[in-house]
């Protein structure tokens, strides 16, 4: 594992990384980000304290849909978080992990070559004020005691963990496992749709690929391939 104290964007770095030919499954940790990036083009606040970090999977020809490792990563920090929070920590479509429906970690995707770069996020002492959508902390959350360095050592483990079995036996018990631990089916959401369309109805599931199938309010299903998702 790398660790620097301050930079851009782990992200950034790792991309970066991956030209140069960095191998499979190296992670690197910031204290904190000047430029940190969310998912739809958001700034990711970072501030001292919290989990800025980035890992890479080079990918191989019988790998499942690159896209589907924001289930692996959403599987992984949820495991890493629920145990620590006093409310009930749920995955939120595509990788967003609430607790009590305030976000708590985020987690972006991003490709070069055949690098998969998988970005994670995770309030851990502190959490901004003043968004547009609830979010919490660890510490808000119950955990005092937890500290970036050590949180990283775990989530990679689980990571590591979670992607075996991606390689090995394909999405479907990751599949199975996200949606254990995400939203219930019949949870109405706002899908706002990166051309701007917006479309509103119920979670149902996800499809083999990992797409979210959206309910409509005329009985109608609805694969949807990417957006920002607001629980309503």
């Amino acid at each position: 594992m790398r660790f620097v104290e301050e930079t851009g964007s782990t992200n950034a770095d790792m991309l970066a990384m991956v030209e140069q030919g960095v191998p499979d499954g190296t992670w690197l940790r910031a204290g904190r980000q000047t430029g940190g990036r969310g998912r739809m083009g958001r700034n990711w606040e970072s501030v001292d304290g919290n989990l800025y970090c980035s890992t890479v999977v080079r990918l191989s020809a019988n790998d499942p849909l690159p896209h589907s490792l924001a289930l692996v990563a959403a599987n992984a920090v949820h495991a890493l978080i629920a145990p620590l929070c006093e409310g009930q920590a749920r995955i939120k479509w595509p990788n967003d992990i609430l607790v009590d429906g305030a976000k708590i970690a985020g987690i972006l995707l991003e490709r070069s070559g055949d690098g998969i770069v998988v970005g994670i996020g995770i309030n851990v002492t502190s959490h901004p004020e003043g968004l547009d959508r609830p979010v919490t902390s660890l510490s808000a959350q119950g955990a005092q005691d937890a500290e970036a360095g050590a949180l990283l050592e775990r989530l990679a483990q689980l990571f590591g963990h979670w992607l075996a079995i991606w390689r090995a036996q394909g999405l479907e018990p990751v599949r199975t496992h996200w949606l254990l631990n995400a939203h219930a089916g019949g949870t109405p959401m706002r899908v706002v749709q990166p051309d701007g369309d917006v479309v509103e109805g119920t979670f149902d599931t996800l499809d083999r690929q990992g797409m979210l199938i959206l309910r409509l309010a005329n009985g109608q299903s609805r694969a949807i391939h990417a957006g920002d998702i607001f629980l309503i």
